[in-house]
């Protein structure tokens, strides 16, 4: 079974750090796009990072200069480094990957389950 795992959430004063992880497992031949999404209380699922398996990276305008993303293909896994994170940041994240199974021939898009993030001010 192919999933994928976020650790690494919790409470955060403002100005803070926080690094989220997310562990992609099961029988995988290649990871490709790897993303981080949120979603706050209210409102819509929006991207707040992706990178290739290059490692180019590219940023919501709402995190750029504060966040930063990267990967380890060898663990099959992405990070999400956040710094002087606001009260606006506080939201539910999740991982996002296009992953190949062993056998297969084609990247298919699995989610994780999420991590809660909150930031007091």
């Amino acid at each position: 079974q192919v999933q994928l795992v976020e650790s690494g959430g919790g409470l955060v004063q403002a100005e803070g750090s926080l690094r989220l992880s997310c562990a992609a497992s099961g029988s995988i031949f290649s990871t490709g796009d790897m993303r981080w999404y949120r979603q706050a209380p209210g409102k819509l699922r929006e991207l707040v990072a992706a990178i290739t398996l290059g490692g180019t990276a590219n940023y919501a305008d709402s995190v750029k200069g504060r966040f930063t993303i990267s990967r380890d293909n060898a663990k099959n896994t992405v990070y999400l480094q956040m710094n002087s994170l606001r009260s606006e940041d506080t939201a539910v994240y999740y991982c996002n990957a296009e992953l190949m199974r062993y056998m297969g021939n084609y990247y298919s898009n699995y989610w994780g389950q999420g991590t809660q993030v909150t930031v007091s001010s």
